[in-house]
């Protein structure tokens, strides 16, 4: 696997972020004043409580949701000065994406739903053939690269999300409760995919409620009511007692 080019800039620069929702007495501050910055080859997972905000962060990083105040540079761009139609580029181009639900095309092959970011860049067919096939085999599923949804389990399906996250080497890595649909096989199988994409470079951000996931990242940042009330620098993966790490094995098919 290779990771994405670096820079010297930060991923993500949040500067006191604040978004609310209704106005008066009736206000929701669903982010309070939060500045965070995100390195290059960083693993930050975000965790909180339902209500805490970390949903919020994540489509504001994610760039699915604006700010009410502050700004937020994602590898150097303000996104607050984008156009939407500038905004659909930078979240095809600089973010991977990778969901609970899986978010995959149905009675479409694994190979199409990796190919289809790419698709949307204007990238070749050859060349998205070529890159997706890649992917595919970077995520153990080379052999599985014609099957549809229907014909995969769900650790499958997680892993051609994120196939499909990677094809385009995006900047971030972004991942919404990315285990929450999967057993403790699955989950395992996914959370070691993710500590060999965080060893080659690559940039993840986690949102999580479970601490098993999180304790894999290298950061952990926990958030109550829209701020975040903690930012911690994790033990090593290799270090967690075996409960945590849910082993290193490498994928299987």
């Amino acid at each position: 696997m290779t990771g994405a080019k670096r820079s010297t800039r930060p991923v993500i620069d949040l500067r006191d972020i604040h978004k609310t929702y209704g106005e008066g007495e009736a206000i929701v501050r669903a982010v309070d004043g939060v500045s965070l910055r995100v390195e290059h080859g960083d693993y930050v997972a975000i965790m909180g409580a339902s209500g805490s905000g970390k949903s919020t962060m994540m489509n504001i990083i994610g760039c699915l949701d604006g700010q009410t105040s502050g700004s937020y540079r994602l590898d150097g761009v303000d996104v607050r000065l984008l156009e939407d139609d500038q905004l659909s580029k930078i979240r095809n181009r600089k973010i991977g994406f990778i969901f609970q639900s899986f978010n995959l095309i149905a009675r479409t092959t694994a190979l199409s739903n990796v190919e289809l970011p790419l698709a949307y860049a204007g990238v070749s067919g050859r060349e998205r053939r070529r890159r997706a096939l890649a992917a595919l085999e970077t995520v153990g599923l080379a052999n599985r690269v014609d099957h549809t949804s229907a014909q995969l389990s769900g650790g499958q399906q997680q892993r051609v999300a994120i196939a499909r996250a990677i094809v385009g080497e995006p900047v971030l890595l972004l991942a919404d409760e990315p285990t929450g649909a999967l057993d403790s096989h699955s989950t395992a199988e996914v959370l070691a995919l993710f500590d060999e994409l965080s060893a080659v470079g690559r940039t993840l951000v986690v949102i999580t409620h479970e601490a098993d996931v999180a304790a894999r990242a290298k950061r952990v940042l926990r958030m109550h009511d829209g701020r975040i009330v903690a930012d911690d620098r994790s033990v090593p993966v290799d270090s967690l007692p075996p409960r945590l790490a849910g082993g290193r094995t490498a994928v299987a098919s």
